[in-house]
This record gives C-alpha cells, sequence and structure tokens, in this order.
C-alpha cells in the first residue's frame, strides 16, 4: 500500500495541539506574573492594569484575566469590587497563622523524609542545594530563591504524604512573597543558607528529629524577619 508524502492533520490532532499549547501559555503567564509579585516589582495593593501588564508580559487580556483569577485563588492577588485586580496586601496576623502552621507541616514532613528517601532522593537535594549556594555567591537572589523553593518541595515530596505535600501547596503559595522578602537582609539570606547547610546534614544523616527541629527553626525565623519588616514599612522599601 502506497502511504501519502504528505497528509492533513486531523482536527482531532489540531485540537490536541492547540489546547496544549494554551495550558503552556497559560501557565507561562501565571509564573511570569507571579515572579513579579514575589520578587516585589509589583508592590503590596498596587492595581493591576491589564493593558500595561499584557503589554509588559507580551501576552492578550484573556491569558492575563485567567491568570489573575488563578493568583486570586492563591491569596496573591485580591478582586476588589469597584477597583479591579490588586496586589494582596501582607497582613501580619495572616502571615503568624500561615507561617507557624507551615512549621509545623515543614518539620512533619522533614521527619518522614529522613525514613523515606532514597538516596537518589537526597542526591538530587544536594544537587539542588549547591546550585542555590552558586546563586547566593553571586548575589542572585530570584535564581537563590527558585532553587530554595524546590528544596524545601523536595523534602515534602520525600515524605511520601500527598495530603501533606497538598495542604502545604496551598499555604506556601500565600506567604510565598514574605518567604521572598525575609532574604532582602544580607545577613538574615547568610543566615538563612547556614540553617540550609544544617537541613541537608541531617538528611544525609537520616537524622528525623534534628531536621524536624531545623525546619520549624528556619520557619519561625523567617516569620520573625517578615513582622519586623511588615512592622517597619520594609516591604516596599526593600522591593525597590
Amino acid at each position: 500500500m502506497t502511504i501519502p508524502a504528505h497528509t492533513t492533520p486531523s482536527p482531532i490532532a489540531s485540537n490536541v495541539t492547540s489546547l496544549a499549547e494554551h495550558r503552556l501559555l497559560h501557565e507561562e503567564v501565571i509564573d511570569h506574573l507571579r515572579d513579579l509579585i514575589v520578587t516585589g516589582e509589583l508592590l503590596p495593593e498596587a492595581k493591576l492594569n491589564e493593558r500595561v501588564l499584557a503589554e509588559r508580559l507580551g501576552t492578550s487580556r484573556t491569558p492575563l484575566r485567567e491568570a489573575i483569577k488563578f493568583l486570586a485563588s492563591e491569596g496573591l492577588v485580591e478582586l476588589v469590587p469597584n477597583r479591579g485586580a490588586v496586589v494582596a496586601p501582607l497582613k501580619p496576623e495572616k502571615m503568624r497563622e500561615v507561617f507557624v502552621v507551615l512549621g509545623a507541616l515543614e518539620a512533619l514532613a522533614g521527619e518522614q523524609a529522613c525514613r523515606n528517601a532514597s538516596e537518589a532522593d537526597i542526591a538530587d537535594i544536594r544537587a539542588l542545594h549547591y546550585h542555590m549556594l552558586a546563586h547566593h555567591a553571586r548575589g542572585e537572589l530570584a535564581q537563590y530563591f527558585r532553587y530554595n523553593q524546590l528544596i524545601h518541595q523536595s523534602i515534602l515530596d520525600c515524605a511520601g504524604n500527598a495530603t501533606l505535600v497538598q495542604t502545604w501547596r496551598g499555604l506556601n503559595a500565600h506567604v510565598k512573597r514574605a518567604r521572598y522578602m525575609a532574604n532582602l537582609s544580607r545577613e538574615r539570606w547568610d543566615k538563612a543558607v547556614k540553617e540550609h547547610e544544617d537541613m541537608l546534614d541531617a538528611l544525609t544523616r537520616r537524622d528525623g528529629t534534628k531536621l524536624q527541629a531545623l525546619l520549624r527553626d528556619h520557619l519561625a525565623n523567617k516569620l520573625a524577619l517578615v513582622m519586623e519588616a511588615l512592622g517597619s514599612g520594609a516591604v516596599a522599601e526593600g522591593a525597590r
């Protein structure tokens, strides 16, 4: 049987490709807009101007509106009647509540990860740690923070508890800006790196009790700095 050299793509294949492209664009816009908020380029309570943002992100308003709605579900954006979408303010009481719960969740995950992580899992986390150290040495906070969050996520994944991971992800989205902001001080940033080195050591030795305590203290230290920054008005200053 002769097979034609050229065939016309089926409508089903075209639709699947179109859906995949739409999903990728949607995720890219979400990630880019989230980064602008987390790194402080868009300050708390700043109005999200769709025309300006669409031009800045190189997209149309439809995927941008979808991204804004998604980030509203994460707590990074507020949809205010008669005003539209604004960057959600960092509320001290909310930060305190979420960080306390996150500290407990990450402590539990650390203890379970020491029991359940494979040697390959620990090697992967060590590799992420070295990437993080390289960005710290070069003073690249945004890139450092990306690897920092991957390390925390990986420890959660190694715990082997899907409910724990899902709960953590939902809460962590609400305080990601605050976690980033906690490293704006070079002194605190250096201290956070030392804490991560101790955490990696405890995980390598599979010392669950030690890692549990280190993770809880790590989150408590971040909370203290965030509360100090919110009280001093350093949120806006540090983002400039």
